[in-house]
């Protein structure tokens, strides 16, 4: 699935946009996981939205999201990825503590609530889970995504033989299935009413390849500081320890997009990654 984004919207040409969103446009799985969350989200012009990430964020999603509509705040656990969001969006961001993820916005007040990848970093998701029921308003929305957490997936067991394992990732778990989102979310009074899922097999594959030679060789070589977790360049420094490989990726880039495509042989119920949504009565 690729991006409904193909240039700054902004007006901005290029070769003049923002390195984040040069890489998001050779991206795969991030491509489809902004499809999927916006076709779940749906309009929200005139509505208060917050999105919540736990690193491996370089502010590139927060763009899309604000240029799709709504008024956005952010929120993150990483330093690094705080100090990306505020750049791309000109924006505060709040940090968050994985360990006592309290968040400085008062009760109910936001439409849509949206979390991307966070319940996976965390030793305790229903602190979050409480969180994200007190700052949503009465009707509105709470749309969560994690890694799939059903550890039979042929892919996940690829990514556990070869020693990808979920620490890797800065993961205390593989993932959450929709099931287990559904009812960690309806244990807060959330009452779940829609759910995806993206990444299939392919898609999930050529994704491992890219995290396995960034977490296990490139990333080891970078004269930049790299943190244990992170999967992809963070920052414009780490963007420059891999230059020339980031340019090898994009001439193979059309091989892997080639490649994601076959995703619809993949005919299990879902992908490697899902949504749930949940509505506060």
């Amino acid at each position: 699935m690729e991006s409904s984004t193909t240039q700054p919207a902004d007006g901005r040409s290029l070769s003049q946009e923002p390195w984040q969103l040069k890489l998001f446009r050779k991206s795969l799985k991030k491509q489809q996981k902004l499809n999927t969350l916006l076709k779940v989200m749906g309009d929200v012009n005139g509505q208060k939205c917050l999105l919540i990430t736990c690193g491996d964020n370089n502010g590139a999603m927060n763009w899309h999201f604000k240029q799709h509509g709504g008024t956005w705040s952010w929120a993150d656990a990483e330093r690094d990825s705080i100090t990306q969001i505020s750049q791309m969006t000109g924006d505060p961001v709040a940090e968050m503590d994985k360990d006592h993820p309290a968040l400085p916005f008062a009760d109910d007040s936001f439409d849509v609530v949206m979390t991307i990848d966070v319940h996976e970093h965390l030793q305790n998701p229903p602190a979050v889970n409480r969180e994200l029921a007190r700052m949503t308003r009465p009707g509105g929305r709470v749309i969560v995504t994690t890694p799939n957490g059903d550890a039979k997936k042929l892919a996940v067991r690829i990514k556990l033989l070869i020693g990808m394992r979920p620490e890797d990732y800065g993961h205390q778990v593989i993932g959450y299935d929709v099931p287990d989102l559904e009812k960690q979310l309806q244990q807060v009074g959330l009452k779940p009413y829609a759910n995806s899922s993206y990444a299939r097999f392919f898609t999930e594959i050529m994704e491992l390849l890219i995290n396995f030679a960034y977490v296990k060789v490139l990333s080891k070589r970078s004269k930049a500081k790299v943190e244990k977790g992170q999967i992809a360049p963070q920052n414009i420094d780490q963007v420059k320890s891999v230059e020339k490989t980031l340019k090898l990726y994009s001439v193979l880039y059309p091989f892997f997009l080639l490649v994601s495509k076959l995703d619809f042989l993949d005919l299990s119920k879902r992908g490697y990654a899902v949504v749930v949504a949940a509505r506060k009565d």
